[in-house]
């Protein structure tokens, strides 16, 4: 929750949004029960809709854009229904196109 916090805060901050995806991916890694009540945890925070924010705003930052992939990736993982949504729920925020654009 700080980490979206943050990212939410202080949108136009490259190392912010750097540190912010950092943490966040960490955060969120994992399979097992705790790890996927993390990723709710986080999405449920709005840090799926800060990542593709911070993507879309710094597309031009290299480590803001790996950062950025690797955080959505845990926070979005999962088959279940849950996980479904949260990647719904990046598609819906712009993470495809943040995706695309930053190749």
């Amino acid at each position: 929750e700080a980490a979206a916090a943050a990212m939410q805060a202080h949108p136009q901050v490259a190392g912010v949004q750097q540190q912010g995806f950092a943490a966040l991916g960490n955060v969120c890694s994992g399979t097992n029960a705790a790890g996927i009540a993390r990723k709710q945890r986080a999405a449920g925070a709005g840090a799926i809709e800060a990542a593709a924010a911070a993507m879309q705003a710094h597309p031009q930052v290299a480590g803001v854009q790996q950062q950025g992939f690797a955080a959505l990736g845990n926070v979005c993982s999962g088959t279940n229904a849950a996980g479904i949504a949260r990647k719904q729920r990046a598609a819906g925020a712009g993470a495809i196109e943040a995706a695309a654009a930053a190749m």
